[in-house]
């Protein structure tokens, strides 16, 4: 079995040479990519310095404010004044999407939802909008993919806690996804409708905190993937338990 590297190594051997918060480089040690191979860097922030985010990186969505400040990029909601302009899409929840996430990607990433309320939409993260999107909840949390309307991955163990730093590992290709979580789960979901997580408003990787809360990001890494899979996938695959996906009584918009 080939050893698969740690995102740490993964850097190293990519030329990508940057130093992490002790706290948060020992978690990523014990994240590996089980399915694709990296190959080019699109995006490595560890926002170290202080200012307005750069638009080409980050899109803020629903008109939420986004900034870099005690070495995370921190979301916000969006202005009263602005809420009060708008008749939908109020930006009561910080919004933001990376446009420059690649069709296919590997992307690892800290965060952590802090403050505000949690509801039956948020916090969660996506990738493509509303394609594949991770629900936290304090009940357990799960996957729904193709417009919310069904439910493929699940754990009641892995429940939203406010304020917690979460690390993450995700790989898409294909129809296929794979992310993990320290101290948390991992799952798998193959679904046609992932092959289009790129290819609508929203691209890419994104984030929506809780009502009238915050985001923090830190240590976002993303890559674009090499046409072939690592050679123990075909049988790791296999190794997953998949859940039958189950409906969840949402409309798929048109």
């Amino acid at each position: 079995m080939i050893k698969m590297l740690s995102i740490r190594m993964l850097l190293l051997t990519l030329g990508l040479v940057f130093v992490l918060p002790a706290c948060l480089a020992a978690d990523w040690d014990t994240l590996q990519p089980l399915m694709v191979i990296p190959d080019k860097s699109v995006l490595q922030e560890t926002f170290s310095k202080s200012g307005p985010v750069k638009k080409t990186n980050w899109q803020n969505r629903q008109g939420t404010r986004w900034s870099v400040e005690d070495g995370v990029l921190r979301g916000r909601p969006s202005s009263e004044e602005y809420q009060a302009s708008r008749t939908h899409h109020y930006g009561y929840e910080p919004r933001v999407s990376v446009p420059l996430t690649p069709p296919e990607f590997l992307t690892g990433f800290s965060f952590r939802f802090v403050g505000g309320e949690e509801s039956d939409i948020v916090p969660f993260v996506e990738f493509g909008h509303h394609v594949c999107r991770v629900k936290f909840s304090s009940k357990g949390s799960f996957i729904i993919v193709d417009h919310e309307t069904l439910k493929v991955a699940e754990s009641d163990d892995f429940q939203y806690v406010p304020g917690k730093w979460y690390h993450a590992l995700a790989e898409l290709k294909g129809d296929e996804f794979v992310i993990q979580f320290v101290d948390g789960p991992v799952w798998y979901v193959k679904h046609e409708c992932l092959a289009k997580a790129n290819s609508s408003g929203g691209n890419g990787l994104g984030l929506a905190g809780p009502k009238d809360g915050t985001v923090e990001l830190d240590n976002v890494s993303i890559w674009k993937i090499r046409s072939q899979v690592r050679r123990s996938w075909n049988k790791r695959r296999n190794l997953f338990d998949v859940m039958n996906p189950e409906p969840t009584g949402k409309e798929k918009k048109k």
